[in-house]
């Protein structure tokens, strides 16, 4: 009991909301790798499941197989985007899960049964935790117009190879244009399709689509992998990301960082309270990091970081550093941001507890007040709780 109380009170108030979260995206990782080597290895070794393999044409089974991997992946982009809370990825991965379980189905192979299984089994999962992928997928003007000229060069091609195919060596169907488009424009060209050598539109063709084509992968990958390149930097660096913003949810919001709020910070993390540091200060930021503290480098009296942290799901905020003007800014953009919400300043002058009240802060503490009346308490003797509550009424 002891044990199972301790462990109770070490977690976080809503680790239930946490685990279940990411039971949902492991699941769905899970599925996904599962999927591409399920694939893989019906392609290669596995043996047909002879009961099933009567009924289900060999066409249909290789099909399975090789869309099987090409879903996984899928699959994999799909978790990602849930670990960022990304409600595009729950579509996603939703509409995946039935196709992984139906493509392990026609594999016709007794090892596709685990797939079967996970993928029918996360279905409800991902359904029960639809809520916790809220989040849109912002995409910037540059990002929309790299994926769209993306998609209409591999279009393009495609549409005009096929127009194209007898000038064409190896172009039958869409498929083929496809490939051939696909192979032209990432600069792999096997070489076995190639125009005739009398046809100038072919060739002309195939020149528009190799240059086009590797303009609009070098774009797309330069500005659509930027924002996880750097995403990664981030994480790398210590300080929170978006996935792990998302999850916050009745926490300590604590704004800037001086001499006050270190001791602030040590408590908190003594007490396992959940909270998060906004700090313009670089170095604080990474002292911060390196001993695991939740920290958003970003000046705590702007409105986007404090939206970011979360701060109208936040239990309480506290501000504490060694600037009662800074502070004051600060107070008043939390308090108009979350106007319900506990907000605690602490005051480096006595003379601005009432500036930063009147800014919006629900308690103000002086601790130079405090520490003088101690010390002299500690002097003098006496009941330092009947003490406390006499200099909070003064504040």
């Amino acid at each position: 009991m002891v044990v199972a109380e301790t462990l109770r009170s070490r977690l976080p108030e809503n680790w239930q909301r946490v685990l279940t979260t990411r039971a949902a995206i492991a699941l769905a990782l899970a599925v996904a790798l599962l999927s591409v080597a399920t694939a893989l290895f019906n392609i290669g070794v596995a043996p047909p499941y002879e009961p099933l393999d009567p009924y289900i044409p060999d066409v249909v089974q290789q099909t399975a197989r090789f869309t099987g991997a090409v879903t996984g992946f899928m699959m994999v982009v799909g978790a990602l985007a849930l670990r960022r809370g990304l409600r595009v990825g729950w579509w996603m991965t939703i509409l995946l899960l039935p196709l992984t379980a139906a493509q392990g189905f026609l594999q016709v192979s007794q090892y596709s049964v685990p797939l079967i299984v996970l993928s029918l089994v996360s279905i409800p999962i991902l359904w029960l935790t639809r809520d916790r992928f809220s989040k849109t997928l912002s995409l910037s003007t540059t990002q929309i117009a790299a994926g769209a000229a993306l998609v209409g060069v591999q279009a393009y091609g495609t549409i005009g190879a096929y127009a194209l195919r007898d000038d064409f060596e190896g172009i039958e169907t869409p498929l083929d244009a496809f490939y051939f488009t696909l192979i032209t424009s990432s600069t792999v060209g096997y070489g076995d399709i190639t125009p005739n050598l009398g046809s100038i539109d072919a060739r002309l063709f195939t020149m528009s689509v190799l240059v086009l084509g590797v303009s609009s992968f070098g774009l797309a990958a330069g500005v659509l992998l930027g924002p996880a390149i750097q995403a990664r930097i981030t994480k790398t660096l210590g300080i929170m990301t978006e996935s792990e913003l998302e999850l916050l949810s009745d926490h300590v919001l604590v704004l800037g960082y001086g001499e006050l709020t270190e001791p602030i910070v040590d408590e908190l993390a003594d007490n396992d309270r959940e909270f998060v540091v906004v700090t313009a200060d670089n170095d604080a930021t990474d002292a911060l990091s390196r001993h695991d503290i939740p920290v958003i480098m970003a000046d705590p009296s702007d409105e986007d970081p404090l939206h970011r942290a979360k701060i109208e799901q936040a239990s309480a905020v506290l501000v504490a550093t060694n600037e009662d003007a800074q502070d004051a800014l600060t107070i008043l953009t939390a308090r108009q941001l979350a106007p319900d919400t506990h907000i605690v300043a602490a005051a480096t002058d006595r003379e601005n507890t009432k500036k930063l009240e009147r800014a919006g802060a629900d308690t103000v503490i002086s601790p130079a007040l405090i520490g003088g009346h101690l010390l002299v308490r500690s002097v003098l003797g006496g009941d330092d709780s009947e003490l406390i509550d006499r200099i909070l009424n003064e504040e």
